[in-house]
């Protein structure tokens, strides 16, 4: 499919809204994929650290 302008592409032919919306929420949700899990990782981390220095401090 080729577009005679660039905004002729960002129009998608009338659907641009659709699609671009999709393709932003499909960024969306792989961005959170990734961060959520890093986020996660540094407070399991965190917790640990703080059980391990808690433990020394009562043995």
């Amino acid at each position: 499919m080729s577009f005679e302008s660039f905004s002729d592409f960002i129009a998608m032919g009338g659907h641009g809204l659709y699609v671009w919306l999709s393709y932003a929420i499909a960024l969306f949700v792989i961005v959170i994929n990734i961060v959520n899990p890093a986020l996660q990782k540094k407070k399991v981390i965190s917790n640990l650290a703080r059980r391990l220095r808690r433990e020394k401090k009562s043995s």
